[in-house]
């Protein structure tokens, strides 16, 4: 399984070391850009379980990058906390829980608070991608289970087909194997 990525936003390389410091230790690798612009790129290619983003950027503002962000498919789920300098304006705020972020930040804010928001989806993402690999084992072993349970039905009308001629060992493998397919139509959906 993949590890959990966090993707980090900010136009100041200051503010990226300290984000990149803050959340050293955490199941988490980070990834960080410098813009809203290289941040979309980055989304492109890789899976994030969370994305800090800056507010207050240059030609393409946090606000903006969001709601990119959150008209992708591929990324519309991924959540989003804010992080700004900006003075505690509620409006702002408002703006950034209507562009579909999780949480908003003011500057200086408290690094192990920061911490543990990004542990919870971190988990969550690890959780998600744990099941999501899980279906798929689940549905991988259905299909073989059904092409088993295609095989022994073809199997058996084979064997009815040469019963009257088949020596006893022939006999008792169709009737073990009609007696399986009596019990289990469809076999191996317990396993």
């Amino acid at each position: 399984m993949l590890p959990a990525k966090a993707l980090l936003v900010d136009d100041r390389r200051d503010n990226l070391v300290a984000l990149q410091a803050m959340l050293q230790g955490l199941p988490v690798e980070t990834v960080a850009v410098s813009s809203g612009e290289a941040a979309l790129k980055q989304l492109l290619i890789e899976d994030f379980a969370v994305i800090l983003l800056d507010v207050q950027m240059p030609e393409m503002d946090g606000f903006e990058t969001a709601n990119h962000i959150k008209r992708r498919e591929r990324t519309r789920h991924v959540p989003i906390i804010f992080l700004t300098a900006a003075d505690r304006d509620a409006h702002l705020a408002l703006r950034g829980y209507a562009m579909g972020a999780v949480d908003y930040l003011t500057k200086p804010f408290d690094p192990w608070m920061l911490r543990a928001k990004v542990s919870v989806f971190v988990d969550l993402w690890t959780k998600r991608q744990e099941l999501a690999a899980q279906a798929e084992q689940v549905r991988r072993r259905e299909a073989r289970c059904q092409r088993l349970g295609t095989a022994a039905g073809e199997a058996a009308a084979l064997l009815r087909e040469v019963e009257p001629q088949a020596p006893e060992p022939v006999r008792r493998a169709r009737a073990l194997l009609e007696e399986a397919l009596a019990e289990d139509p469809e076999p191996g959906f317990d396993a």
